[in-house]
């Protein structure tokens, strides 16, 4: 098997119709590539599992939220090597080599890409430098940079946290216990609609609030009620700035 293909992507869907087109022609080019996809569905209602089926891929069925969509893909893996990918990220070019060769050098077990935030708002591209920083700095990635991992280190670190919010979050804290992350310059484009929608600084000041209330010991499930739009869009629970 080669370096490019010996590799499960674990893709979180939920209400995703108005872009399933483009997300398919995304899943579809990583599998002409040779990854295992793996598809986990949080409860849509609006039809997102039909399309992707009719495509071809196997969609397996969660209860909503990434923690648990992305802990039941776990499961469902066969590679050694494990990529958490969200539906509306654009993997940089070679991405899967780069994992496989990160991955295999031996001295670190788990890593991220930087991000590249789309959209035409003024100071994303602040946003994404600092998110980037911040991850360095810290050891601590977002699910929005594209999480990979061997199937080893996912289960020395007790496999995916099945919960609400904050999922990657507490991933990275146990991962980080067992290497330090690999941090990859090359981005991965993930979608700004959630800026464009409520605003720069009023999602910088939620993201913050948030983080802050789960360092302090706040239920991801408490912290998910401010959290989550109340029209049961798609969830991006990843926590960025």
């Amino acid at each position: 098997m080669s370096e490019r293909t010996a590799l499960s992507i674990i893709v979180p869907v939920r209400n995703e119709h108005a872009d399933i087109t483009e997300i398919i022609a995304r899943l579809q080019h990583l599998r002409e590539l040779g990854a295992e996809l793996i598809i986990v569905d949080g409860q849509s209602h609006d039809g997102t599992p039909e399309p992707l089926k009719a495509a071809g891929f196997q969609v397996f069925s969660s209860r909503a939220g990434r923690g648990h969509q992305l802990a039941l893909g776990a499961q469902a893996a066969t590679h050694d090597n494990l990529l958490m990918l969200h539906a509306d990220s654009l993997l940089p070019n070679d991405a899967l080599t780069l994992i496989n060769r990160s991955l295999a050098t031996g001295s670190a077990c788990w890593g991220r890409f930087d991000v590249h935030i789309a959209g035409t708002l003024r100071g994303l591209g602040m946003v994404a430098a600092f998110m980037n920083w911040r991850s360095r700095l810290t050891g601590i990635a977002t699910g929005d940079q594209a999480l990979f991992m061997t199937r080893a280190a996912l289960a020395a670190a007790g496999g995916v946290p099945e919960q609400v919010l904050m999922e990657d979050v507490e991933l990275s804290r146990r991962l980080k216990r067992l290497s330090a992350p690999i941090c990859l310059r090359q981005r991965v484009t993930t979608s700004g609609r959630r800026w464009q929608r409520d605003g720069l600084w009023n999602t910088i000041w939620l993201m913050w609030t948030l983080r802050w209330r789960y360092w302090r010991g706040e239920s991801a499930e408490a912290i998910a009620q401010a959290y989550y739009p109340s029209s049961g869009k798609s969830q991006p629970s990843t926590v960025k700035p």
